[in-house]
């Protein structure tokens, strides 16, 4: 968002009215705009360049203010006035008018076939007896900066040229020549320079150099003369001195050349409304006309009105109030909209003034009406879908696979999803229309030109870039590619995929072949050429001829493994084998990953209906199961609860990714809804109840989680056979047995909490590198050894020639890894700046 700076006792006189920071907060609120903070020119000078700095600097108090990006009438303090007087209904939003001049005779920008391979447009207006005082001017040129750096994007397509209109003759030409035949006198300069030669002068000016690559590959600079030849301006580097407006003007000329016509149109309208109000006529504007190439000619600047009807219905609906169509209009004119109802049911006509560029569909206007009812007089409500909060069952299993994946030796890489075309198709060996890529329209960088449609370029990238880490380099990603679908709404959908890679001196086929079981076995599917997966020869550009391999998985294709064609790996400048798999892992959901979550409620039915809340105590009590018994205890206990709450910790689900009739089995055993204390059930047990209308359309259960009821005994006709003669007559015997049980497991808890945790550890070997070679290596292996924490033993060492003379100490360690880390081992040692140069992990092992 833009901050404007304004002097907070010169808002405040504009306003009529003195505030309290706090005051002004709110008002800022109310208005859509926040206060960022209060500070003063000589605080903020001591802040960035030191107090020695900030000796004279002003100490009036600054308010910046944080304007919404699209607000460009906002954008000075006298915007920024004029719609706060307009809010708090002091002022009517005034008109603004666009006359003809007193002479008669329009002023005249004619623009040359030349500028069309440079910045084609132009538009231009005239601020006609307008005085200056300090302020004012200060705020002039602000303006235009701000307007530069926002919705001109740094002058690359709209650059604002201003002149003082008495010194400067009519009409005038927009042309476009060889920067060796521009000469002239810059502003604030002394002498003339040619273009060529400013272009050079200004490549160390802190603040134009930032503009010199617009125009400096062109081989013609545009330019605007008047009748006598004067150069008004270069656009979009710097006006001419000759022109330069002081407080003394009293006519402005103010010219536009652009790249993008309507971003001039509203450019020139910021600036000629915000400082019309100080002309002689406030709020008019002298016309200007503006003759292209073809003799077509247009009358600047546009001021132009226009006006859109929506209902009242449409804003209290979105914004959740209930307000008749006269407020809702008066509504919408304190936010500079005029507005009034016309008659024709509860429909309102809105005109939009040419400040409001920023209002462009009805919801703009809605959003202003709510902002002036006021964000915090809205009342609450609850919303009228319900919902269970639930991880992405896609993104649930690509979190369980990472972790196994990194368990199994292999180091996650995060690569960007865009890429170049010769990434996926070239390097590859394949051609890019065979890839169903989707192409970036207007890619800033060949680095990316397309979504890319496989993992495998991004990792061989990163092998690449890390040719020199210890081998072998055992890398994996799990992330989306995008591939160009026409069933698809937006002509393109995203597959996760799963990628691993083996880099070593030997292929190590036989690695990513375990590593592909390892998966497979992770996500349950047996080795099984029907109803299982198996691999298949088969033929890829990609992968070595006779050494690549397709994956089924219950008859369906998902992915394909094997050693990386020789061409492959030169291509992406690697010099030994590699082994790859690719697999798309949505299949193993068993459902498409696109399916909703939710169970929505339509909005007509909530309209419809209302839904009483009942008091609980008047409720129909709920059937107590006839079973409670489960794998993980007895329901009606606080034991069994607590298990199955503990299994539930970082499962969404009794049994696989998503509902089952698991599920619906051990609900059904709950006799009712678990108290707060067991966080995970409850959270369990509120998302199953959401099914019960289609339990019977989950999937079976693949285990047995709740154990069939004891058949209930028998108490008419007792025959001798059910009597147990060696039993115990006293019922206590059995109380106090269970005692006992309970008794024995407590203490068996006890004590096998009382078990030390497994402690992660992990090797590392550091390259220690000196100064130069008279660095006492003796004496740095003894600063290095003198770092001591907590969890770490030092190991040994050795002296490594580097170059030169020069050698570099590599000394080993065990770190346990809760307790020390590579960043913080790496700064403990280069604190040791008079010896270490830097510190690099060279090798890195889980123990």
């Amino acid at each position: 968002m833009p901050t404007v700076g304004v002097k907070r006792d010169l808002l405040f006189t504009a306003l009529g009215k003195t505030y309290t920071d706090e005051e002004f907060d709110e008002l800022c609120f109310e208005f859509g705009l926040e206060l960022d903070e209060i500070t003063s020119e000589k605080e903020i000078i001591s802040r960035e360049q030191g107090d020695s700095k900030a000796t004279g600097a002003s100490d009036v108090i600054l308010y910046k203010i944080d304007v919404p990006a699209n607000r460009y009438d906002l954008l000075c303090l006298e915007g920024l006035v004029r719609g706060l007087q307009v809010f708090k209904n002091k002022i009517e939003a005034p008109r603004y008018r666009r006359v003809r001049p007193a002479s008669g005779e329009l002023q005249k920008l004619i623009i040359t076939k030349e500028t069309a391979a440079v910045r084609p447009h132009a538009v231009a207006a005239v601020l006609r007896n307008i005085t200056f005082t300090q302020e004012r001017y200060d705020s002039f040129i602000e303006l235009q900066e701000k307007l530069h750096q926002n919705i001109c994007r740094k002058r690359s397509l709209v650059a604002i040229g201003t002149h003082d209109l008495d010194t400067i003759s009519g009409p005038f030409t927009y042309t476009a020549k060889a920067p060796a035949d521009i000469s002239f006198k810059p502003l604030n300069q002394t002498k003339e320079y040619t273009a060529t030669q400013l272009m050079s002068l200004y490549k160390t000016d802190s603040h134009l150099r930032h503009y010199l690559h617009i125009i400096e590959d062109k081989p013609a600079y545009p330019v605007i003369y008047d009748s006598n030849g004067i150069v008004l301006s270069m656009p979009p580097i710097i006006n001419g001195d000759h022109s330069k407006i002081s407080l003394k003007t009293k006519n402005v000329f103010i010219e536009c050349t652009a790249t993008d016509v309507t971003k001039a149109k509203i450019v020139l309208d910021m600036m000629v409304t915000m400082f019309s109000e100080y002309c002689a006529q406030p709020f008019t504007v002298e016309e200007a006309e503006v003759v292209y190439p073809d003799g077509k000619t247009c009358i600047y600047p546009e001021l132009a009105y226009r006006k859109e009807k929506l209902s009242s219905e449409f804003v209290n609906r979105k914004v959740g109030i209930n307000e008749s169509t006269e407020k809702i209009a008066q509504l919408l004119t304190r936010m500079c909209l005029n507005s009034q109802p016309t008659g024709n049911g509860d429909e309102i006509e809105v005109e939009i003034p040419p400040i409001r560029s920023d209002i462009i569909h009805a919801c703009d206007i809605m959003e202003d009406a709510a902002m002036a009812y006021g964000f915090n007089n809205i009342v609450r409500t609850a919303p009228r879908t319900y919902t269970v909060a639930n991880q992405f069952p896609l993104n649930k299993l690509t979190e369980l696979l990472r972790q196994d994946l990194a368990a199994a030796g292999f180091t996650e890489a995060l690569n960007f999803a865009l890429c170049s075309q010769e990434d996926i198709a070239d390097k590859l060996g394949k051609k890019i229309s065979e890839t169903r890529a989707v192409h970036i329209s207007n890619p800033k960088t060949a680095e990316f030109q397309v979504a890319r449609t496989t993992l495998l370029p991004g990792l061989l990238k990163t092998i690449a870039a890390n040719r020199k880490m210890p081998l072998p380099l055992k890398l994996f990603e799990i992330s989306d590619v995008v591939l160009k679908d026409e069933s698809k709404d937006v002509g393109a959908r995203n597959s996760r995929r799963l990628c691993a890679v083996y880099y070593n001196k030997s292929p190590g086929f036989e690695v990513i072949h375990g590593l592909l079981d390892r998966t497979m076995q992770l996500l349950e599917v047996k080795s099984a050429r029907e109803d299982g997966y198996h691999i298949q020869a088969a033929d890829d550009c990609t992968f070595f001829p006779g050494r690549c391999a397709e994956i089924f998985v219950h008859g369906k294709s998902v992915g394909r493994l094997g050693v990386l064609h020789p061409d492959v790996i030169n291509r992406f400048e690697l010099t030994m084998p590699c082994s790859a798999l690719e697999i798309d892992i949505e299949p193993f959901l068993g459902h498409t990953a696109e399916i909703p979550l939710t169970h929505d409620v339509p909005m007509q039915e909530v309209a419809k209906h209302k839904f009483p809340v009942q008091d609980e105590s008047l409720q129909a009590p709920v059937s107590r199961p006839t079973n409670t018994k489960t794998v993980f205890g007895d329901m009606r206990t606080p034991t069994g609860l607590k298990a199955l709450n503990d299994f539930l910790a970082d499962k969404s689900y009794i049994e696989g990714f998503s509902a089952s009739q698991a599920d619906t089995a051990v609900f059904d055993t709950i006799p009712s809804a678990p108290s707060h204390t067991f966080s995970h059930l409850l959270r369990w047990y509120n998302h199953i109840k959401t099914f019960q209308r289609e339990r019977a359309s989950l999937p079976l259960a693949k285990s047995q989680f709740a154990l069939p009821a004891s058949p209930p005994a028998s108490t008419n006709n007792t025959s001798d056979d059910d009597i147990d003669l060696f039993g115990s007559d006293d019922e206590a015997e059995s109380a106090e047995a269970a005692r006992i049980k309970e008794q024995r497991l407590a203490q068996y808890a006890a004590k096998k909490s009382k078990k030390p945790a497994l402690v992660a550890k992990s090797s590392i070997l550091l390259d220690v590198k000196p100064w130069d070679d008279e660095t006492d290596m003796a004496k740095m292996e003894e600063l290095v050894r003198s770092v001591t924490m907590d969890g770490l033993l030092w190991g040994q060492s050795k002296l490594v020639p580097v170059g030169y003379g020069i050698k570099k100490l590599q000394i080993g360690c065990v770190v346990e890894d809760d307790k020390v880390g590579t960043d913080l081992l790496e700064e403990a040692i280069t604190a040791f700046e008079e010896y270490v140069q830097s510190v690099d992990v060279a090798a890195f092992n889980k123990i």
